[in-house]
């Protein structure tokens, strides 16, 4: 069963047939500011696995490091994949989906760029904002 998921906007559709890879929480640095996000969520998809369904007129691409592309839609900033394209797996940004994948991230990636003030646990929590 297909997974499909949007950019903010909702220009920009896109579907997914399988989650690939293993959900993971990156920390690196490239992400952090891609994102505005003290990580991103990821899980890597098989090219065959993954197509845009409508917008693709509205993604720009950004080259984040040598041979890493950053794919996003350039009317509301929307991050939806990145890729290096002799890989045979794109990267989902996860939190784009607008269906549940109905599996959970597994790890947390690149532990050596985590933020210092970043807490986990003891915060309180709310179901909607404050």
């Amino acid at each position: 069963m297909a997974i499909k998921g949007s950019c903010l906007c909702r220009k920009v559709i896109y579907e997914v047939d399988s989650l690939d890879m293993p959900i993971a929480h990156c920390h690196c640095h490239t992400c952090r500011k891609a994102h505005a996000a003290a990580f991103a969520t990821v899980a890597g998809i098989q090219r065959d696995n993954f197509r845009w369904l409508r917008g693709e007129e509205f993604i720009s691409t950004y080259e984040s490091s040598a041979g890493k592309f950053r794919h996003f839609c350039k009317c509301c900033g929307s991050h939806l994949i990145a890729q290096r394209p002799a890989q045979s797996h794109i990267v989902l940004r996860v939190a784009t989906l607008d269906d549940d994948p109905k599996i959970k991230p597994e790890s947390h990636i690149w532990m050596s760029h985590e933020l210092p003030w970043l807490e986990y646990e003891d915060m309180e929590q709310y179901s909607e904002g404050q």
